[in-house]
């Protein structure tokens, strides 16, 4: 804590920035219904900036094309129109889509910070055919998963295309002032031989903060944001079928009863700055499924990203540097709330839960372990953030989880200063107090917690243990480097976040110098190296490496990269396991509007991490393509393949790969069918996912379609089986509808 308050006390602020654009967007009394075509006569009132600076492959550089951009406000929404001229209309890249679903088309948007205060700003984009992308940006960090409801429309005309969006002020958090002066930026994406970002004010790549640099919204006068209420009530129904013996793929399935369900959420913020939430039965079931990782050498648990909607909406205000809250862990709650606060220095939220089965992820030294129970479990996470100066802030972070007589509680501090410009400090601190569930039933692994005297059983001990992060950086245009320690203890649990590796003292260290040639076949590259040197807590060595890697943007939207690992040894399990060298080969390429591929290649030798290791060599292959026949069809391929051996080849540890076909027809920028179909050779099953969906705005929405996963069985003979057989299916229908007032 002293050690913070001195650097709080010697931190320096980089100065404001002299914004030379500004644009004061042109009053209107009355609300209309947008068009591309422009038709309204309020556009010919409006005032107009011109998007005139590019900033991507490279600033200072004049924008190759013209945008005209027209802003106008009325008491309840803001309008925001760009013109867009194109040489060559017929190159645009644009593509009917769902929602987020079009940044490699051509697009425009904004990035708009209301509290002006350049912690975190919405990022909103459109496609010429109206195909809406939205997120929020944190620092120089983004989140893609944030929605919002506001309203857009796009054309192509024979000049270029035209787009217009219209931003409920009932969306967005802002302050509560008379005159309000907002953080604005308007942006261009001109995705051709290079992948082209223009700017309306001009952008320093050498200045690490890119919102700081934004031009700014002025003098927009008695707009208003309170008592919103939003209610989003749900229905759906389902029917399941399981194969009555697992062992015998002729022995039918077990059709379950057709089951309904029936909940919903509702919001009410009383201010623009404050919001309360709430869910009673909410359905947390995951449309969006999870594509599969190959875990045949993976020792820890897996991370997959959140995808339900209650957990996406202000789910940066809860985020830290560490990941001590992760929502995943709240896994099917009767009920759950959540209320925000954020004002133009400080954000505080708060979320509750009762979760019905509660999973727990068990860290260890060489892996660890993730147990789904049936147990419940009382959830709380608290957060608070303080903003000072320019990107700099101090933060705290609680989570609790009671469960019987178990518990686990976790208070952090976390910091992030900018002590001059380009350099940063930031870390974070936290303790964990954890008394384990007294059910060897559900999990009774003797495993050692460190060196003392407890271990991962649930036998109701008790134990606590720490956790610190923290870094000094340098981020700029040409050169960047990093300097990390981090500690975690063998008995620091965080059940509420995502944890899955402890026991550990790092030391990293990294650093890059990028190039900007500006050629029509190189446009930039960077050449980086990183490093770690990591420890247990009892001083034991336990692994050194260190990596380097070349990147090289090209022509055709091409990015090439070789990495090579020339120092790799590592302690496992007893074992010393030295000069394990790797290469790496990258490869992503967007040339044509139709199709994009990517592919990387990872050989060399690997540790076989299973109960006795050993050395082995073998390598990765992963391909992705996107084919896009016509403007409403997208068929996405991806591929990965894993295989190890002994290196003295007189083993073999395992092979498989896994295929994933995802195919899109959209009928219009509403109603979609799609159709998932996955082939995993390592425990040899195959789903499909079918699904047709109607998706008037980000909540108001009706899916119809099912689930199907067929194992692979090879029982010759006359009462056996070969080939795949259906182990479990699932019909569902669901439907939610907005309602705001």
């Amino acid at each position: 804590m002293l050690f913070i308050c001195i650097s709080l006390i010697n931190v320096q602020a980089q100065p404001p920035l002299d914004t030379l654009e500004q644009v004061n967007p042109y009053p209107i009394e009355s609300d209309f219904n947008i068009s591309a075509d422009l038709e309204h006569p309020a556009w010919q009132k409006a005032s107009s900036v011109y998007i005139k600076y590019q900033v991507q492959p490279n600033d200072n550089v004049k924008a190759q094309v013209d945008t005209e951009v027209k802003v106008l406000y009325s008491k309840e929404n803001l309008y925001i129109a760009f013109i867009n001229e194109d040489p060559n209309p017929q190159n645009i890249r644009a593509n009917i889509s769902d929602r987020d679903n079009g940044f490699q088309d051509d697009y425009v948007g904004i990035i708009l910070d209301p509290f002006n205060n350049n912690q975190q700003a919405y990022e909103l984009f459109v496609n010429p055919l109206g195909i809406q992308m939205d997120g929020m940006r944190m620092g120089n960090s983004e989140d893609m998963n944030f929605d919002m409801l506001w309203y857009s429309d796009g054309k192509i005309t024979d000049l270029g295309y035209r787009t217009v969006m219209k931003i409920p002020f009932k969306s967005l958090n802002f302050p509560d002032k008379n005159i309000h002066n907002w953080s604005i930026q308007f942006i261009r994406n001109y995705p051709r031989n290079n992948r082209y970002q223009f700017v309306w004010s001009k952008v320093d790549l050498d200045n690490s903060c890119l919102v700081c640099q934004n031009g700014q919204l002025t003098g927009m006068k008695s707009i208003k944001n309170s008592n919103t209420i939003e209610f989003l009530p749900y229905g759906m129904s389902y029917q399941s079928s399981v194969i009555n013996d697992a062992s015998d793929p002729n022995s039918g399935l077990d059709h379950g009863r057709i089951t309904g369900r029936i909940g919903g959420s509702v919001m009410y913020e009383p201010t623009s700055t404050t919001s309360l939430n709430a869910v009673v039965n909410p359905d947390f079931s995951q449309v969006e499924t999870d594509a599969s990782q190959i875990s045949a050498n993976e020792t820890f648990a897996l991370y997959y990203s959140e995808k339900r909607p209650f957990f996406l909406k202000g789910n940066d205000l809860f985020s830290t540097q560490e990941n001590l809250f992760y929502s995943r862990t709240i896994n099917r709650p009767i009920a759950a709330g959540k209320v925000t606060h954020q004002a133009q220095d400080y954000s505080i939220a708060f979320l509750t839960a009762y979760d019905r089965e509660a999973p727990i992820i068990i860290p260890g030294l060489y892996g660890s372990s993730l147990v789904q129970s049936d147990v419940e479990a009382y959830n709380n996470v608290l957060r608070g953030k303080y903003n000072f100066g320019t990107e700099s802030h101090v933060g705290g972070l609680l989570t609790t989880r009671n469960q019987q007589e178990g518990h686990n509680y976790v208070g952090s501090v976390d910091w992030s200063f900018l002590l001059t410009d380009n350099y940063y400090f930031s870390g974070q601190a936290a303790y964990a107090n954890t008394k384990e569930l007294d059910d060897q039933s559900l999990f009774d692994d003797s495993r050692m917690l460190g060196r003392g005297s407890y271990n991962a059983a649930f036998n109701g001990e008790q134990f606590s243990g720490t956790l610190l992060s923290t870094e000094f950086s340098r981020q700029a245009k040409f050169y960047n480097f990093s300097l990390g320690y981090t500690s975690y203890s063998p008995t620091f649990h965080t059940q509420s976040g995502f944890i899955n590796q402890v026991d550990r003292r790092s030391f990293d260290a990294s650093q890059s110098f990028s190039y900007y040639p500006g050629w029509d076949w190189l446009s930039s590259g960077t050449i980086s190296t990183s490093g770690t040197w990591r420890y247990d807590f009892s001083g034991q060595f336990q692994e050194r490496y260190i990596f380097t890697r070349w990147s090289n943007n090209l022509g055709g939207q091409t990015n090439i990269s070789v990495s090579y690992l020339p120092v790799n040894d590592e302690h496992f399990r007893g074992q010393f396991f030295t000069k394990m060298n790797r290469w790496m080969f990258d490869v992503r390429t967007a040339p044509l509007n139709e199709i994009s591929l990517s592919g990387s290649v990872d050989f060399g030798k690997y540790v076989n991490r299973q109960e006795n290791p050993t050395l082995g060599k073998g390598y990765s292959i992963s391909a992705d393509a996107t084919l896009k026949p016509t403007a409403r069809l997208e068929v996405e391929f991806s591929y990965n393949y894993s295989t190890l051996s002994a290196v003295d080849g007189e083993g073999h540890y395992f092979s498989g790969d896994i295929y994933r076909l995802n195919s899109k027809y959209n009928f219009s920028k509403k109603l979609f069918a799609r159709l998932i179909t996955e082939y995993n050779s390592f425990n040899e099953q195959l789903q499909l996912y079918p699904l047709v969906y109607y998706k008037a705005n980000p909540f108001t929405k009706f899916y119809i379609g099912m689930t199907d996963n067929l194992n692979h069985f090879d029982q010759p003979g006359p009462d056996g089986s070969t080939g795949f057989k259906e182990i479990n299916r699932q019909f569902f229908v669901k439907f939610q509808y907005l309602i705001r007032s």
